[in-house]
């Protein structure tokens, strides 16, 4: 008779062992479910994800310039170039001359941008209620200020630069 194999708890595992919670699968299911679940319900609206996101940036901090957008929504800058395009060219925003430097593009929206804006806003805070229903009421900012402290994590790991690569 052979003796039953004991079953570690997972937190003596391995951190990347597949018995155990892992941070890239975790977010990536979360953001995925989220992002898939946005896109759907303001696709009535003609408008991505990514495009609201770029219109919330424009209204929280005013006429910037397109480097200073790349850099707020953490993408990069072909990825912004061709949103911006496209954006522009379904009338939801425009680009002025930079009062400061003539080389760069101030970014605003137009009427039609901030209309759709406001609309897929509600729906944004209703998925936002919806997805952090599952937690206590009372630690849901508490999970917020986590998560921006993991995130912020990853933003210095991505712009750290060693000798190995490391």
């Amino acid at each position: 008779m052979t003796a039953a194999r004991k079953i570690r708890p997972a937190e003596s595992l391995p951190i990347d062992a597949p018995g155990r919670r892992r941070l890239p699968i975790l977010l990536r299911h979360a953001w995925y479910g989220l992002n898939q679940a946005f896109r759907r319900r303001i696709a009535h609206l003609g408008i991505t994800p990514d495009q609201f996101t770029v219109m919330r940036t424009l209204l929280e901090t005013g006429g910037i310039t397109q480097s200073e957008l790349t850099g707020l929504m953490s993408s990069d800058p072909n990825t912004v170039a061709s949103l911006l395009e496209r954006m522009e060219k379904s009338g939801l925003l425009e680009r002025q001359p930079h009062e400061r430097d003539h080389r760069a593009h101030r970014l605003d929206l137009k009427a039609e941008g901030k209309r759709k804006y406001q609309k897929a806003r509600e729906i944004a805070i209703a998925l936002q209620t919806e997805a952090l229903s599952v937690l206590p009421e009372d630690e849901r900012e508490h999970f917020l200020g986590h998560l921006a402290l993991v995130a912020d994590a990853c933003r210095a790991a991505a712009d750290k630069v060693t000798k190995k690569g490391q």
